[in-house]
């Protein structure tokens, strides 16, 4: 297999590159220079945003048997892409997201749930739902339903993660002491390893699948309290190699209703987490993922995602990178002291 990666070098564009290398692929990787990609590719250059950004592309005869595509921005990059590729790739993979859905998204929304209105293909950026549809779009008028994956992702965790939610709680056990545990403990979550969306998306792609899939786990695949117990085991103190000044890490559950008292923006200053019964939380995490499942999707244990992550974070200095298009997540350590009674 042929495989043409939009991107590639970081978070879900570098997992799908590994995994293709891994399956023996053939991988080209486009994209503007700012990081290394994987070893084992070829490289093309090129910004997607400017006017003369495709030429590298352009300039070549080369052929693939399918193209990835993560772009979250103006359509219209997608679009020209598409159009440039429709003849030369068999196949266009569009990493789209669960956000386009109309909101609020009833609890077990599926692929024929409704999409928002006023997407379109030919638009410059505007907000992340109508962008990442407006994408959807450009494949589907440039390959055609037959020719097209998309692939609605929910919460993506990992390593290489650049949004730095699993991150900010990681190095939030390292820092030790009391931690503000949003509660409840056995709140259901709703996610992805993006090591499991690159396999599943690969072998999608092998198998002939087309349209769209929501691929997430199974709602309550992990809990809020397996999450964050799995942090506490990997950097929350001297046993995890992570002497920490405030001692060991330590939960301290908190009702839903004190946490949203005390002003803290679920999502943002507390990653992952959205208050059960809310809009919200329908929409992060109880989404019907049973066609991905039906299709193979298989999702690995919570304690592994979160292990790895850590130990990438150890490799590359324990600094995540932050995508600079991204809101900074992580909850001020004054407030928490505040709600926690310190």
């Amino acid at each position: 297999m042929r495989l043409l990666m939009l991107g590639g070098t970081e978070f879900v564009g570098r997992a799908v590159v590994e995994a293709a290398l891994a399956r023996g692929w053939d991988v080209t990787v486009f994209h503007r220079g700012r990081h290394e990609p994987p070893a084992g590719v070829r490289s093309l250059y090129g910004d997607r945003t400017s006017s003369d950004g495709l030429a590298a592309l352009a300039g070549t005869e080369e052929e693939w048997d399918v193209v990835v595509d993560t772009w979250s921005a103006a359509p219209r990059v997608v679009r020209d892409s598409a159009r440039l590729l429709a003849n030369r790739a068999r196949r266009y993979v569009y990493v789209s997201s669960c956000s386009v859905y109309a909101w609020p998204p009833a609890a077990g929304y599926d692929e024929d749930s409704p999409v928002v209105e006023g997407a379109s293909a030919d638009a410059e950026q505007t907000d992340y739902a109508r962008d990442k549809r407006g994408g959807e779009l450009a494949v589907l008028e440039a390959f055609g339903a037959e020719r097209a994956l998309l692939v609605r992702a929910g919460l993506i965790l990992g390593p290489y993660e650049n949004i730095g939610r699993l991150p900010w709680w990681l190095d939030r056990m390292a820092r030790g002491g009391p931690v503000l545990a949003p509660g409840p403990r056995e709140l259901p979550l709703q996610y992805v390893d993006v090591r499991d969306l690159a396999e599943w998306t690969l072998g999608a792609v092998q198998a002939g699948a087309e349209g769209a899939y929501n691929v997430i786990s199974p709602s309550g695949h992990a809990t809020m309290g397996a999450l964050l117990d799995a942090c506490v085991q990997v950097a929350g103190g001297p046993a995890a190699g992570s002497p920490a000044a405030g001692g060991p890490a330590e939960l301290r559950w908190t009702d839903p209703e004190v946490v949203l008292a005390a002003g803290i923006e679920p999502w943002i200053q507390l990653p992952v987490w959205v208050p059960p019964g809310s809009e919200s939380y329908d929409a992060m995490h109880r989404a019907d993922v049973s066609r991905a499942v039906g299709d193979g999707l298989r999702c690995r244990p919570v304690a592994e995602t979160v292990a790895d992550t850590w130990n990438w974070l150890q490799g590359i200095g324990g600094t995540a990178p932050q995508r600079p298009d991204r809101p900074v997540v992580g909850l001020d350590p004054s407030v928490e002291a505040k709600v926690l009674g310190g």
